[in-house]
Parts: structure tokens; sequence; C-alpha cells
């Protein structure tokens, strides 16, 4: 982690406006923010880790927690929601056997709703890291949670 926050950390000035930007790109780098790099943020931009963690907290983008190798994302936004989020969020869950802001034991998915994806043409919609995938039903949504698992297994074979 050390080495990832002193690349980051080397494009920014060091200022407390740059709480933000540090601490977005921080979490791009390293998933989730850890306390000790909202730590390292406040120590570098001159302002109390009370306000770093304050600042993270207020905006629901930033998580403390790391996601799955595969972070699913369930829209529940308007069109989404009127053409049935709400079930595929539930066939999601039974999938997976976990609940909405989880990641299931072997880390390989987590699951979290968000406000829109900005696809409402394609409504109902998911996101698996950033591939959109639109139109849903329980059976599509189970298709695209099958070719991750696949993708997921290719990997872990191509690595032994």
């Amino acid at each position: 982690m050390e080495e990832q926050l002193s690349a980051i950390f080397a494009r920014f000035r060091g200022t407390a406006g740059e709480v933000i930007p540090l601490l977005q790109k921080t979490q791009e780098e390293l998933g989730f923010l850890p306390e000790e790099a909202m730590r390292r943020i406040g120590d570098f931009a001159g302002v109390p880790f009370s306000k770093v963690y304050g600042v993270a907290t207020f905006y629901t983008m930033f998580r403390f927690t790391p996601v799955g190798k595969y972070h699913v994302c369930v829209c529940r936004g308007t069109a989404c929601h009127v053409r049935g989020a709400d079930q595929i969020l539930e066939h999601v869950e039974r999938e997976l056997g976990i609940s909405e802001n989880e990641t299931t034991g072997d880390g390989e998915f987590s699951l979290e709703t968000v406000a829109c994806i900005g696809c409402c043409a394609l409504a109902p919609c998911i996101t698996v890291n950033s591939d959109v995938h639109g139109r849903l039903t329980s059976k599509k949504a189970s298709q695209v949670l099958k070719k991750a698992r696949g993708a997921a297994l290719k990997e872990e074979e191509d690595g032994k």
C-alpha cells in the first residue's frame, strides 16, 4: 500500500482541497479506503483524520471494505425500479448467497445497489465491474453470473 499511496501523492500538491480527489484515486487504486490510507491522506493534505473520515463517510461512492473480484451493481433508478429491479436484486442475492453490501466468502463476488447507472433505456440493468447488462430477466441475470463464474474458474485454472 505504501508504494501505491506514494505514487498517488506524487500527482498532488497536498492541500485540503484535494481530499476528495485523493480519496477517489486511493479507492481506484486499492479498491476501497482502509483506515491507514485515510490517515495518510490526512497527513499529506494537512487535514485531521476526523475530517477525512467525515468526507469519506458523507459520500456514498466511497467504501471501507474490499469488493469482490466481480463487483455486481444492481440499478435501482426509476426506470429499472419500474421494470423489476427489486426482483432482479432478490434473484442475484439468491444466486450469490449474499445480501446487498456483502461479499462472498471466497471474495469472488460483491453486491450493491446504485441509484442509477445511466442506462435507463436498457432497464432493468446491472453492472459486473464495468460491463453493463440490460433488459434483464431472472434467467438473463443467471446467465450473466454464470459467465462471470466461468471466467473466474478459467483464471484460476490458468494460474495453476
